[in-house]
C-alpha cells in the first residue's frame, strides 16, 4: 500500500476544520462523475453503500456492512452541477467533490469539512485509501478498499501536526497554576493501548505508577485514581498531577486526552517536549501491535 499522503491541506476557522486531498485520474470528467454518484459505482469505492436523491436537497443514505434496516446515517443533496460537482451533507459533516478537466483527464478534489479536528489523520488516510480504490475501479482493475494497520494514519499525524499539544493558564495569567493538555487519535483500541503503557503491571491506587504512563519529566508518585483500561491519574511532586483518559474516537481506535497540571512558574515548555516525546514512542509502539 502506498502510505505517501496525497496533495492535502488541513486548516480550520470557526471551530471547523477543512481537509482538502487532490487526485489526478486519467479519465475524463464525465467518467470520474459516474462513480462519484452512481450507487453501483459507489459500493466499489466509498467507505459504505449509499442510497441517494440526486437533486439540491435530496435524501442521502449511508449503509454500513452488516447493519439492518434504517442508514446507519443520514445526509442531504447540497450541490450538484453534472459534470463537475457533488456535494452533500453526512451527519454533520460536509463533504464537496470537484471534477475539472486535467489534459486528457481530470483533477478531483475533495473537501471535507468536520468539527472533530483531532480525528483529521482518520479522516485523511480514509480517504487517501478510498480514492486509491476509485482510481482503481476507474481503471478496470479488480480490488476493493485497502487496509492501514496504522502507518498511513500516522503520517498524517504529521503532515497535519496532530502530535502536537498545548499549554493553558489556570486563573489570570496562570497565577493558579497551568495546565498541559495532548487530544491524539490513536490506532489501537483502549484495551490496547492500556496493555502497551502497563506493560503487564496493573495500576493501583495508592501504589507507584507503571512506568508506561510517565515521561520522565518529574518525579512521579503514585496514583491516586485508575479505572482500567479508560482513565489513570497520578502525583507528580511538587503539586502536580498527570491524568490519561482513553475514550471513543473515530473508529481507527482509542482518542487519548492527557493532561497535567502544575504550579505558578512550571516549565510548561519542558512538560510539552517530553510528552509530545512519550505519546509519540507510544503511537509508534501501537502501530507494530
Amino acid at each position: 500500500m502506498n502510505t505517501t499522503p496525497h496533495d492535502s491541506t488541513l486548516t480550520t476557522a470557526d471551530g471547523r476544520s477543512a481537509l482538502r486531498m487532490e487526485r489526478r485520474l486519467p479519465h475524463p470528467p464525465e467518467k470520474v462523475w459516474a462513480a462519484l454518484t452512481d450507487p453501483a459505482a459507489l459500493r466499489r469505492w466509498f467507505p459504505s453503500e449509499v442510497t441517494v436523491d440526486l437533486t439540491p436537497g435530496g435524501a442521502m443514505g449511508f449503509h454500513f456492512p452488516g447493519a439492518v434496516g434504517d442508514p446507519g446515517m443520514t445526509g442531504t443533496v447540497t450541490d450538484v452541477e453534472e459534470p463537475r460537482l457533488f456535494a452533500f451533507t453526512w451527519g454533520t459533516d460536509h463533504l464537496s467533490w470537484t471534477v475539472t478537466p486535467d489534459g486528457e483527464g481530470s483533477l478531483l478534489t475533495l473537501v471535507h469539512t468536520f468539527g472533530d479536528r483531532p480525528g483529521a489523520a482518520s479522516f485523511a488516510s480514509g480517504w487517501h485509501l478510498c480514492v486509491g480504490a476509485l482510481a482503481r475501479f476507474l481503471d478496470g482493475a479488480p480490488g476493493g478498499i485497502d487496509r492501514d494497520e496504522g502507518a498511513l494514519h500516522e503520517s498524517y499525524i504529521g503532515r497535519f501536526g496532530l502530535d502536537r499539544g498545548t499549554a493553558e493558564p489556570v486563573g489570570p495569567d496562570g497565577s493558579e497554576g497551568w495546565r498541559v493538555r495532548f487530544e491524539r487519535q490513536l490506532v489501537r483500541p483502549a484495551e490496547t493501548v492500556w496493555d502497551v503503557l502497563s506493560a503487564g503491571i496493573e495500576p493501583v491506587a495508592g501504589l507507584p505508577v507503571p512506568e508506561g504512563f510517565t515521561a520522565g519529566t518529574s518525579p512521579a508518585g503514585p496514583v491516586t485514581e485508575v479505572r482500567a483500561p479508560r482513565s489513570l491519574t497520578y502525583a507528580v511532586e511538587p503539586h502536580s498531577s498527570v491524568t490519561w483518559e482513553l475514550g471513543e474516537g473515530t473508529g481507527h481506535g482509542a482518542r487519548l486526552v492527557l493532561t497535567q497540571t502544575g504550579p505558578a512558574g512550571w516549565d510548561t515548555e519542558g512538560a510539552l517536549a517530553a510528552w509530545r516525546t512519550r505519546i509519540e514512542q507510544l503511537a509508534a509502539a501501537l502501530v507494530d501491535v
